[in-house]
């Protein structure tokens, strides 16, 4: 099992004594997280680094998933939509299964904690189910720049019993909002599978293991099957780059639990690209295994990521780590993560042809692909790694649990 020393050849001695200075003061405290599934998607691929390495220097940490039937995650995945502008369908029914699910949770499981941190919109209310003794923190991963109405109003009434709400952008602040709104930056691990170093080796053979063919170049989304990632969209995209240059389109997909909306959104877009998949041109590739994921995203010349909404988008996080060149919508947390013409370009959602320009010359350029590679990389190491993302929740605990009321 890694542990924080591991980090040092990454991040440097000074970041690592810091951490464990810093940690002193909370030895033995307990935080406890709480989400909707141990499985896919950013938030569990945070939590799995962040638990173990926060135990590592003395903290106790927890981490409970919030287990709910296909009627819940249904709900919730429309709430996760309509957070970012949907549509959803709230009726007294509904309503009701979404507090009676984080109710029986919450006769479940006793909550002995210094702080709870709750992560998005699905165990939200449990905050109503117990005596709240310790402060409680709100994470929430979406973009809330403009949130359904009906539902914000709904979750507000939540949200408020909160100490803290946490956000990955300043334009996803509300000043409705009578607490204190905070911003962290989502976080990667560099030595989990799906980030780690691989060899040349590796990489191929992975990519043979996966049947993906070597005989061009590849340009890759990685992310779920979602409305918001635009997978259609991206087709569009990829007939225009395809007239100028020979290269294959890969889409490495995930699914999750909470996410019953993926398995319709890939029979879609599958379907839409047609003759693309049976020549070879577009692959559809599931990426269970995070080290097929990693050595996919260090094979693509070019990572894309044409999202329409994003709360940050650690897919592109992942692409630059691996010194990949990214292209992606000026959307969401993602312009926080690539400075245009350095390490990738930033271009509007329904700028198809402006995309597919950009991706263009990156692939007739392969050497201004690698200088901006290089950069992305180097930008990750500096704010989006886990002990970042440590720091500033050291950060958030030594005002929760240290300075005077």
């Amino acid at each position: 099992m890694k542990n924080l020393d591991d980090y040092r050849p990454i991040v440097g001695d000074e970041t690592i004594d810091e951490i464990w200075r810093r940690a002193q003061r909370f030895q033995g405290r307990k935080i406890v997280h709480i989400n909707s599934t141990g499985e896919g998607g950013g938030v569990a691929e945070i939590l799995k680094s962040l638990v173990p390495l926060m135990n590592h220097v003395g903290i106790k940490a927890e981490w409970l998933v919030l287990d709910g039937n296909d009627d819940f995650f249904a709900l919730t995945k429309e709430f996760h939509n309509a957070l970012q502008g949907g549509a959803v369908n709230l009726d007294e029914k509904r309503e009701r299964l979404y507090l009676q699910t984080n109710q029986t949770f919450a006769a479940k499981y006793n909550i002995d904690a210094d702080c709870v941190v709750v992560h998005d919109p699905q165990p939200l209310p449990l905050i109503g189910f117990y005596d709240k003794s310790q402060p409680w923190v709100w994470r929430c991963h979406v973009d809330l720049s403009h949130p359904n109405t009906m539902l914000w109003e709904f979750l507000k009434d939540f949200i408020v019993k909160y100490d803290v709400a946490i956000m990955s952008h300043n334009g996803y602040r509300k000043q409705v909002l009578p607490i204190e709104q905070r911003i962290i930056y989502p976080a990667i691990d560099p030595l989990s599978p799906k980030n780690i170093s691989l060899s040349e080796d590796q990489i191929a053979d992975y990519i043979t293991k996966a049947c993906i063919p070597a005989d061009k170049p590849v340009i890759t989304q990685v992310s779920r099957m979602d409305l918001w990632k635009d997978p259609e969209g991206l087709l569009d995209v990829f007939e225009h780059i395809r007239r100028e240059v020979d290269c294959r389109l890969i889409y490495c997909y995930s699914s999750s639990i909470d996410d019953p909306e993926g398995l319709e959104v890939l029979t879609r877009t599958y379907r839409k690209a047609g003759k693309l998949v049976e020549t070879g041109d577009v692959l559809f590739v599931e990426g269970t295994d995070q080290t097929l994921v990693n050595a996919i995203q260090r094979f693509s010349s070019v990572i894309l990521q044409k999202s329409v909404r994003e709360g940050f988008c650690l897919c592109v996080t992942e692409g630059l780590w691996k010194g990949r060149p990214v292209v992606a919508t000026n959307v969401g947390g993602i312009p926080i993560q690539l400075r245009e013409a350095e390490n990738g370009y930033l271009v509007e959602p329904q700028n198809t042809p402006g995309f597919a320009e950009k991706v263009t010359e990156l692939l007739r350029n392969p050497d201004i692909a690698d200088y901006m590679g290089q950069k992305g990389k180097e930008i990750v190491r500096q704010n989006f790694l886990i002990t970042r993302f440590m720091l500033d929740c050291l950060d958030l605990y030594d005002d929760l649990l240290c300075q005077p009321n």
